[in-house]
């Protein structure tokens, strides 16, 4: 940080690069764009799926977009401001998941996208999901922005969509204060995010791109030239610098939390009273969810203030069903089937955070509720 400061260079430069080219090796995608935070990440795979020329991926007002609707604001926001339509999907009640059966069941004709939400860390079935969208007009996008380092058969996951988002917040997987990352093969959508991360100019694509074709070689006419109505969602050169320093950790910090993860299911699987979340592949575990097992005695009311008194912070599983909330009337929705799984964790579930860090000792206690 005091290099990046005495060099007197604040804003998005040679450190930010460096760390993308370094992070889509870590994942294994060709391309990736730092911007400022997950929720900017997951409006720029939107927007650029918006002006996209490629027929395949282009969205247009009033497409359908099946979501799971257990998420964060950030996973729906962005499709309601470029006018598509959010069909809501019940999740899985272990996994947190889409539950794939309603999905598969929820698919039709108008389906032009689907968004998969890594929940928890926890990575979804991309070889059910495959084969749900195979031979049909429906592109993949992954928010990946609470599963850094996860895998499913092996490969990263954000790596299974055309595009997937990532967040390095402060109190997520690795820190740059603030900051989110898109990985994507395309190179098409490469340039758009570009293009679109800073005022929807030319300046920061190459001469030859996808987006204007051939730049001129006067900087001073390209300077201010704009192409697409972009955004300033631009990271600072000390997330970039930071980035690069927490990104040699990661694969450690990831070790470490599934060392915890495992305990944590050895310790909390068969509890009496909570059910904890279901792994799929190699899930980074994010935090530890609970929920309270149908028909027990215990409350979540209950379960919040004894995880309180023995010094547990926890939060709602993530927004719980987003469908509830009062927001839902500004957005062009509707519910398929029905979301009792959805409602189920949003009444009676929770979570508690991971670390990097042996917190055996702490699950032995949490086991104790």
């Amino acid at each position: 940080m005091q290099r990046v400061i005495a060099s007197g260079m604040f804003t998005m430069g040679p450190n930010v690069l460096e760390f993308e080219k370094r992070f889509a090796e870590y994942i294994g995608s060709d391309y990736c764009v730092m911007v400022n935070s997950g929720s900017s990440a997951n409006l720029l795979m939107v927007a650029a799926l918006s002006f996209s020329k490629n027929p395949s991926l282009k969205l247009k007002p009033g497409d359908e977009v099946i979501v799971p609707a257990v998420s964060w604001s950030t996973t729906y926001f962005p499709l309601q401001q470029y006018g598509l339509r959010i069909k809501f999907v019940d999740i899985d009640l272990y996994t947190l998941n889409y539950d794939l059966e309603q999905l598969e069941s929820a698919v039709t004709d108008k389906t032009r996208l689907i968004m998969a939400v890594n929940l928890l860390g926890n990575p979804n079935d991309f070889a059910r999901i495959t084969r749900i969208i195979n031979g049909r007009n429906i592109v993949l996008i992954e928010d990946n922005c609470e599963s850094m380092g996860a895998e499913f058969e092996g490969r990263k996951t954000g790596t299974f969509g055309i595009m997937g988002s990532f967040s390095s917040f402060f109190s997520h997987h690795i820190s740059t204060m603030e900051g989110g990352l898109i990985v994507t093969n395309d190179e098409e959508l490469y340039h758009i995010l570009l293009s679109l991360r800073a005022h929807g100019w030319t300046r920061n694509l190459p001469k030859f791109n996808r987006v204007c074709g051939e730049k001129s070689d006067d900087p001073f006419e390209e300077s201010f030239r704009f192409v697409l109505p972009g955004y300033n969602v631009r990271p600072l050169e000390l997330s970039g610098a930071i980035g690069i320093e927490q990104l040699k950790k990661l694969p450690d910090l990831i070790s470490e939390r599934r060392k915890n993860g495992a305990f944590f299911q050895e310790v909390m699987g068969n509890h009496a009273d909570i059910f904890i979340q279901q792994e799929t592949g190699r899930s980074s575990w994010f935090g530890f969810s609970l929920g309270v097992r149908p028909g027990s005695t215990l409350t979540r009311e209950k379960l919040v203030i004894k995880l309180h008194s023995l010094g547990f912070e926890c939060r709602p599983v993530v927004a719980g069903n987003f469908a509830k909330n009062e927001v839902v009337k500004y957005l062009n929705t509707e519910i398929f089937g029905n979301l009792n799984n959805a409602d189920y964790i949003d009444r009676n579930g929770l979570f508690i955070g991971n670390h990097h860090y042996s917190i055996s000792d702490a699950i032995r206690i949490l086991a104790t509720v």
